[in-house]
């Protein structure tokens, strides 16, 4: 197997970003470290771009512009082809480079973190085939046109999932892209680069450019050749770049954070809900910004799952993220772990009864960025644990009497992006989905859909990303009066 920072290395683009079709080294100075979360040890370093790199990144997008909005839809769809080809291909480079980067274990990494973004960009290639970018109204016609040029920031929790889930619609929808990646797991954003240039994109369609939130995140904000703006992250990231793209009134899709419910019925399947309820929970070590973190159930069958809650976590399998048998590796970085374990200090002090884990460093675990996934019961919805993102492997138990108490425990929260139902009754667990004030409900658990829409209501954010909602988040609207 390849070890990606040999692999990088040799390639020098750890020191370089890409820009206009070319890979270069940046005008800024900045270095970051990047440290693997299992040892705390730094593994590589980058280079950082700055103002004027952003400045070059733009200008080479909106060069591009013209000729990649007029290249014939089946031109856009042999290059996605192209990619996602070439995604499988390098799909156990990408993996390792994710597990190192941010301490996804390896079995999770190749099973959800690098084919689920892989497809992201078959379907938007599937998208682009079928859609009708100009369609009749009476006599007018409305056509759908892109956006712009488009720059793009993401996470680091999922680091290529995010990047597919904005790069492939925009490129499909006919944009040019400007990429600033979370300067914490940059390994696999530099992989990525690398495909995109070997897939042929035509130069300046897509440019990377890697960079500190404050100063390339705010010049891409800001930044009056930019069109839209889209970023994944915090509540706080998305009013600050709003803040700053606001100036140029460019438009802004926000994917932020969130607390979503999962509402267990009185009829449900409590053998097959809770497990799978509490491994939701704490997939990708409960660093998902749509991880259902409050399980919401029967006051009357509160005992039984407490037991099967205990009973999942008790399972779980924690160390090197490279071994096979892992099942859950470190928090991704130091900030994140420091948070983590104050939240659940928080909740120790709040009252709420610990089934599992608590502070501290699970056994066997003398280095690393490791936290015990912890379960509490008996949560209160006033409590900080059930109303703050923890983003972390934390789960709440919120016991409830009556099905509108249930529903009114969801929907209390400042957030809104998903929400789970699990219920025997289809018909009764649909009408619950209805009232939860959320941008996705899952219903008994179903199998992940990339066609299915995803954004939040409240403060989870605004606009939607998968699918073709994903696609026509990067179009304009024209209409045409008088065309037929």
């Amino acid at each position: 197997m390849t070890d990606p920072i040999a692999h990088l290395s040799a390639s020098g683009h750890l020191d370089q970003i890409f820009v206009d079709g070319c890979w270069r080294a940046p005008h800024g100075g900045g270095r970051a470290s990047v440290i693997d979360p299992a040892s705390e040890a730094e593994v590589a370093q980058i280079a950082l771009g700055d103002g004027e790199d952003v400045d070059s990144a733009v200008a080479a997008a909106r060069r591009a512009f013209d000729g990649w909005s007029n290249t014939p839809v089946d031109g856009r769809v042999a290059l996605l082809r192209r990619i996602h080809a070439l995604l499988l291909d390098r799909a156990d480079l990408f993996a390792r480079a994710i597990s190192l980067e941010m301490g996804s274990a390896i079995t999770a990494a190749r099973a959800a973190q690098v084919p689920f973004a892989a497809e992201h960009v078959r379907v938007a290639a599937e998208n682009l085939a079928e859609f009708a970018f100009t369609s009749l109204r009476g006599t007018t016609a409305i056509a759908r046109e892109p956006v712009g040029v488009c720059a793009l920031i993401t996470p680091w929790n999922w680091p290529l999932y995010q990047i597919t889930a904005k790069v492939a619609p925009a490129l499909a929808a006919g944009c040019t892209v400007v990429l600033k990646p979370s300067e914490l797991s940059p390994l696999s954003a530099v992989l990525f680069a690398e495909v995109m240039a070997e897939a042929g994109t035509p130069e300046g369609v897509f440019n990377l450019v890697q960079g500190t939130g404050p100063v390339v995140g705010e010049a891409l904000a800001r930044h009056p050749g930019v069109d839209m703006i889209s970023i994944t992250g915090s509540t706080r990231a998305g009013v600050l770049v709003s803040q700053a793209a606001a100036e140029t009134i460019k438009r802004v899709a926000l994917e932020l954070g969130g607390k979503s419910p999962n509402v267990v019925l009185p009829d449900a399947d409590l053998e097959r809900a809770i497990p799978l309820g509490v491994a939701a929970c704490m997939r990708n070590v409960g660093q998902s910004c749509s991880a259902p973190t409050r399980m919401i159930v029967p006051r009357a069958r509160l005992a039984e799952v407490e037991r099967l809650a205990a009973a999942t976590v008790s399972a779980f399998v924690l160390g090197d993220p490279l071994d096979e048998a892992t099942t859950h590796g470190p928090i991704a970085n130091r900030a994140q772990y420091e948070r983590v374990q104050r939240m659940i200090e928080v909740g120790i002090a709040e009252g709420a009864k610990v089934l599992s884990g608590g502070s501290g460093r699970p056994a066997g675990c003398a280095q690393g960025w490791y936290a015990r996934p912890t379960v509490f019961s008996e949560v209160r919805t006033d409590m900080a644990i059930a109303q703050d993102e923890i983003f972390g492997p934390v789960l709440c138990i919120i016991p409830y009497d009556t099905v509108d108490e249930a529903v009114a425990i969801a929907n209390d929260t400042v957030y809104g992006l998903g929400g789970h139902v699990q219920g025997t009754d289809l018909e009764a667990a649909r009408a619950v989905a209805r009232r939860i004030r959320s941008g996705q409900v899952h219903l008994n658990h179903p199998a992940w859909d990339p066609q299915a829409p995803f954004g939040g209501y409240k403060q989870s954010g605004n606009g939607r990303e998968y699918g073709i909602e994903g696609m026509e988040e990067f179009l304009e609207t024209k209409a045409i009066v008088g065309f037929a």
